[in-house]
């Protein structure tokens, strides 16, 4: 058993590199969810994120909408907002005016992304014929426009549509060197395929941060809809934690804590000081995690 002092020790922050965190949503789509958006937001923005990022496709419906909430995350909270954007039904013209509206309103950093076909995650993926070809192609167009921090997609069980593991780190390497500043990972179950994952880049020759990307359990049902369509896997021993609680949503969110806990706190002890949590617009259980990595409000 684990003593408090001991716990304490292994997580006390000044003992380690500085802590950094960032916290992923997507724009609401109605007035009620938009309130549940802001009030999330307003919980998290005092833990002093590196940033908050907002999912956006060049092509999609979220446009505007996702603009808006970059805006207002930059204005009225002081954190900085990053917009995702992708390759997907857009000319490098259209792409390039979305970054110019980023930056005119104050939003400077980016997570830049290949995309996924209009007809789903697994379909062959055809580049705008006017458009950027890929994630390394769009990562390098947005090196030219200015002075943004620019973050990229890695896969820890390797991008589903890549050949190989060759191909898949050498994918993320040629976004690397195109010029962006770090990787966020797709979630992943299995700490172990993170660490490996990250072994081989660095035994590739990328030197850039790999943040770990977490996906907080809040329904097991929807994680795992959401896992198998991104072509992580739900391990059996974490499906066997959660069966039979479709309808035990109080035991449903105990589980889900100590699963998260787990997770983040075995990475912190492998050294891991920087972490992406996928929010899907809820804060309380990415609070507590933030609080037990040692991250509290200023």
């Amino acid at each position: 058993m684990i003593d408090d002092d001991h716990r304490a020790s292994r997580l006390t922050a000044d003992k380690r590199p500085e802590l950094q965190i960032s916290f992923e949503f997507f724009p609401p789509k109605t007035d009620a969810m938009e309130e549940k958006f802001w009030e999330s937001i307003n919980k998290l923005a005092p833990l002093k994120p590196r940033f908050v990022s907002v999912t956006y496709g060049a092509g999609g419906t979220t446009r505007e909408r996702t603009l808006r909430m970059v805006r207002h995350i930059t204005s009225d909270t002081g954190v900085p907002a990053a917009a995702h954007l992708t390759c997907v039904g857009a000319s490098k013209g259209e792409i390039d005016d979305v970054v110019r509206g980023f930056a005119e309103v104050g939003v400077k950093s980016i997570v830049a992304l290949r995309g996924d076909p209009p007809e789903g995650i697994g379909q062959p993926f055809t580049p705008h014929p006017q458009g950027y070809q890929n994630a390394a192609d769009l990562v390098a167009g947005i090196r030219k426009l200015g002075d943004f921090d620019i973050s990229v997609a890695a896969y820890p069980e390797k991008h589903p549509q890549s050949a190989d593991w060759d191909a898949d780190i050498d994918n993320l390497k040629r976004k690397i060197d195109a010029g962006a500043n770090r990787a966020i990972t797709q979630m992943f179950f299995r700490n172990a395929d993170y660490l490996r994952f990250v072994e081989r880049a660095r035994k590739a020759g990328v030197t850039a941060p790999i943040v770990p990307g977490i996906q907080p359990i809040h329904s097991f049902k929807q994680i795992s809809g959401f896992a198998a369509r991104c072509g992580a896997s739900i391990p059996d021993w974490l499906a066997e934690r959660f069966d039979g609680l479709d309808a035990d949503p109080d035991t449903h969110a105990l589980v889900a804590a100590a699963v998260a806990a787990e997770q983040v706190t075995e990475l912190l002890d492998e050294g891991v000081t920087e972490f992406h949590f996928y929010t899907l617009n809820r804060s309380n259980l990415v609070l507590a995690l933030a609080r037990l990595l040692g991250r509290r409000p200023d």
